[in-house]
C-alpha cells in the first residue's frame, strides 16, 4: 500500500493552525511564575519574551500498531484497562498538535520498534522487507504517516540482522539515532548520532533543539551473532559526554536525549560488559547540558523523574511512557529570551493514555491489509492436541507445555550435531515460562497458539558444558524463588520473582532430575540432582541447547556465555516448535512431557503429586 503521509500531516497541521501562534507566545505555567517575574525584573520591568514548545515521546512500541492481541485473536485487554497501538497514538498526537500548534511540537521514540508481535515477525521472516520487491515495513508506514521526527535505536532493532535494520532505516522518513552504535573498526558512528530541529519564533531568533540518540550496550551480548566484529556499543554516559558539548557548540538552545536505557542503574548481563544497561539517570547526573531524557527499554511507566546534575546543579527531567504505545509522554518546555539567547525556564513531563481515544481512521485504513494478512497467517492450523496445555502454574510446577519447548530444542540440536565429534554427548535443554496465560487448547492447534507459548524471536545455540557448570546454573536459576520456611503458608503470588527477577530469567533444564528446596537460602537449594538415575558427575560433558539470549549472557546465568559454542542457527525457536508440531500432526504429552523437577521444603514436596 503506498504511503500517503502528506494527507495525514496536512490534516494535523490544519487542525493545529489556530493554536500555532498562541503556542509561540504562551504564558508561562504556574510553576514557572517566580522565574518569569525574575526574568521580567531583570529586563527593567519589560515583559519577558518567551516561547513554548512540546516534545512528544513513545518507546518500546514492539510492533504494536493496533489494539489487537494476535495470540488471542481478539482485541487487546488487560486488567488495568489499557489500550495499545500506534493507531491510538496517532489520535493523541493529532490532539496535541491541535492544542499546541504543529509547528511547536516534536515527536520522538526511544527504540524497540521492529520486533515483538507476529506482525513484525511476518515482515521480517515470512514476507521480508529485505526481499527483492519486498513490502514497506508496517511500522515505517505508520510512523512516517504520523510524522515522527527521530527514533532512537533499541536493542531489538538488531534481532533480525543488520540487513533488515538497514532496509527499515531506508524506508523511514526520519533518522534512526544511535550515538553509541559505532563501527567496530573505525569507532565512527554507524548511525546518525543526533537530529536538530529549528523552531521559528516570529520577531525573535529561532530555537534550536538537538535530539541525541543513545542505545543499549547490551546489544553486543544479546545480538552478538549479528554485530560482533561489525558494530560496537560504548557506554551511554561516555558518548553523551562526548556529544552534548558538541551539540551546544553547534548552537543548540535545548538538548533532549532519547535513550533506549532504563533509569534504575542496573544491568542484566553481569560483568560481561563494563557498561550499565539502564543508565538514563546516570547520564542525567553525570553529563551537563541535558534538559530532558525520553527513557526506554525498561517497560515501566515513569511520568516524571527529576534528576539533579552533579556538576551544574540543574534539574534534568526524565519520563518513560508505558510500552506498546499505551502511553504518550509530553515534555512541555518554557523558554525565555534573555541577554541575546534562549534559556530553558522550565520543563514539565506528563503522560497521555491511549485508552482515552480510538484508533486514528487514517492509520487504521493504511495498515488494514497488512493486519489482515498476519491474522490469517497466525490462524493456520498445524496440528491437533490430545489435551489442553497451559502455562498457568508453570512457574512453580513442572508443566508439560514447557517440556514441549525443551523437547523441540533437544531434537533440533541432536539432528544438527549428527555425524560430528559431539554427536555421542547427551543433549540437555533450557526453557523459561515466558507467559503466564499461554494455552494450547485440545483440538486444532494453530501457529497463533504455539506463538503465544514462545513470545520472543530467540534462536537456538548449542553449548558445551560440564555437570558442575550445570549444577551452578540450576542454583542460580533457583534464586527466582522466595525463601519459604517449611511451616509457613505458601502463597503462589509471592513464591516467585524474588529480588525482582522476571519470569524469563527462570529456567527449566531438561534431562536432569532435581529438587529445589525453597526452605534453604539461595545458593544451596538444588538437591537430589541426578542424570540417568545416578548422581550427576561434575566432570561429565553435556551439550546444552539454549536460546541465543541466554547463550550470549542474557540474565547473567553462570558459565553459559563463556562455554564453547558447538552450533547455532538463525531460525527462531518459535518456528522450530511449529515445524515439530506440524511434522507430528498430533500433539500428545506422552511424546515430550517429563516430570523431572519439583519444589520441596526440607525434602517434602510443596505441591504433592495428584
Amino acid at each position: 500500500m503506498p504511503l500517503n503521509r502528506r494527507k495525514f500531516l496536512k490534516k494535523s497541521a490544519v487542525t493545529g493552525a489556530g493554536a500555532a501562534v498562541a503556542g509561540a507566545v504562551a504564558a508561562p505555567s504556574a510553576q514557572a511564575a517566580p522565574a518569569a517575574q525574575a526574568a521580567q525584573a531583570a529586563q527593567g520591568g519589560k515583559p519577558a519574551k518567551r516561547y513554548s514548545f512540546t516534545v512528544m515521546g513513545t518507546t518500546d512500541l514492539h510492533g504494536n500498531i493496533f489494539n489487537w492481541d494476535y495470540f488471542k485473536n481478539a482485541e487487546y485487554y488487560d486488567a488495568k484497562g489499557n489500550a495499545k497501538g500506534l493507531a491510538r497514538i496517532a489520535t493523541l498526537v493529532e490532539q496535541v498538535r491541535a492544542e499546541k500548534g504543529r509547528r511547536n511540537t516534536l515527536l520522538l521514540d526511544a527504540g524497540d520498534t521492529i520486533q515483538g508481535t507476529p506482525l513484525t515477525y511476518y515482515y521480517a521472516k515470512v514476507d521480508p522487507i529485505t526481499a527483492e520487491g519486498g513490502p514497506v515495513h508496517p511500522m515505517a508506514q505508520a510512523m512516517n504517516a504520523i510524522g515522527y521526527d527521530a527514533v532512537a535505536l533499541g536493542n531489538h532493532e538488531f534481532n533480525y540482522g543488520i540487513e533488515t535494520l538497514r532496509t527499515f532505516e531506508e524506508q523511514c522518513d526520519f533518522p534512526l539515532l544511535g550515538a553509541n552504535a559505532v563501527d567496530a573498526k573505525t569507532l565512527r558512528p554507524a548511525f546518525p548520532p543526533y537530529f536538530m530541529k529549528t523552531f521559528r519564533v516570529p520577531g525573535l531568533p529561532p530555537v534550536k533543539v538537538a535530539v541525541l540518540g543513545l542505545t543499549n550496550p547490551g546489544i553486543a551480548i544479546w545480538d552478538k551473532a549479528y554485530v560482533q566484529g561489525r558494530l560496537a556499543f560504548p557506554g551511554l554516559e561516555e558518548q553523551a559526554a562526548k556529544w552534548v558539548p558538541k551539540l551546544r557548540s553547534m548552537g543548540a538552545d535545548v538538548v533532549v536525549v532519547s535513550a533506549h536505557s532504563g533509569s534504575s542503574g542496573t544491568s542484566s548481563y553481569g560483568d560481561q560488559l563494563p557498561y550499565v544497561e539502564n543508565a538514563a539517570a546516570d547520564v542525567a547526573r553525570q553529563v551537563p547540558g541535558i534538559d530532558a531524557i525520553l527513557v526506554g527499554h525498561a517497560h515501566v511507566e515513569i511520568e516524571e523523574l527529576l534528576v539533579t546534575n552533579e556538576r551544574t546543579g540543574r534539574t534534568v527531567v526524565l519520563s518513560e511512557p508505558l510500552c506498546y504505545a499505551e502511553r504518550l509522554t509530553l515534555f512541555d518546555f518554557e523558554l525565555v529570551f534573555r541577554k541575546g539567547r534562549w534559556e530553558v525556564e522550565s520543563v514539565k513531563a506528563s503522560l497521555r493514555n491511549s485508552n482515552t481515544v480510538e484508533d486514528h481512521p487514517y492509520i487504521a485504513k493504511l495498515l488494514d491489509d497488512e493486519h489482515a494478512k498476519v491474522v490469517a497467517y497466525v490462524n493456520q492450523v498445524v496440528g491437533t492436541a490430545t489435551e489442553t496445555l497451559t502455562t498457568a502454574d508453570a512457574r512453580y510446577k513442572d508443566a508439560p507445555i514447557i517440556d514441549l519447548i525443551t523437547k523441540v530444542q533437544e531434537d533440533v540440536v541432536k539432528a544438527a550435531l549428527a555425524g560430528t565429534e559431539h554427536a555421542s554427548l547427551p543433549v540437555l535443554a533450557q526453557a523459561s515460562p515466558f507467559s503466564r496465560t499461554s494455552e494450547i487448547p485440545a483440538g486444532e492447534v494453530t501457529i497463533r497458539d504455539l506463538s503465544s507459548l514462545y513470545v520472543y524471536d530467540n534462536t537456538l545455540v548449542a553449548k558445551l558444558m560440564t555437570g558442575a557448570q550445570l549444577r551452578a546454573y540450576l542454583e542460580y536459576s533457583a534464586e527466582y524463588f522466595t525463601q519459604t520456611a517449611a511451616d509457613a503458608p505458601v502463597d503462589v503470588a509471592k513464591l516467585t520473582n524474588a529480588g525482582g527477577r522476571p519470569d524469563y530469567n527462570y529456567d527449566y533444564v531438561s534431562g536432569l532430575s532435581y529438587d529445589i528446596d525453597i526452605a534453604q537460602p539461595a545458593g544451596s537449594r538444588i538437591r537430589n540432582l541426578t542424570y540417568g538415575g545416578a548422581p550427576l558427575d561434575d566432570a561429565q560433558r553435556f551439550v546444552f541447547a539454549v536460546n541465543n539470549y541466554r547463550a550470549n549472557g542474557g540474565g547473567a546465568f553462570p558459565h553459559v556465555a563463556s562455554a564453547p559454542e558447538l552450533w547455532s542457527e538463525s531460525t527462531e525457536i518459535r518456528t522450530r516448535i511449529a515445524e515439530w508440531v506440524t511434522a507430528k500432526g498430533v500433539l500428545d504429552p506422552k511424546d515430550f512431557a517429563s516430570a523431572t523437577w519439583r519444589l520441596t521444603r526440607n525434602g517434602t514436596p510443596v505441591f504433592p503429586a495428584p
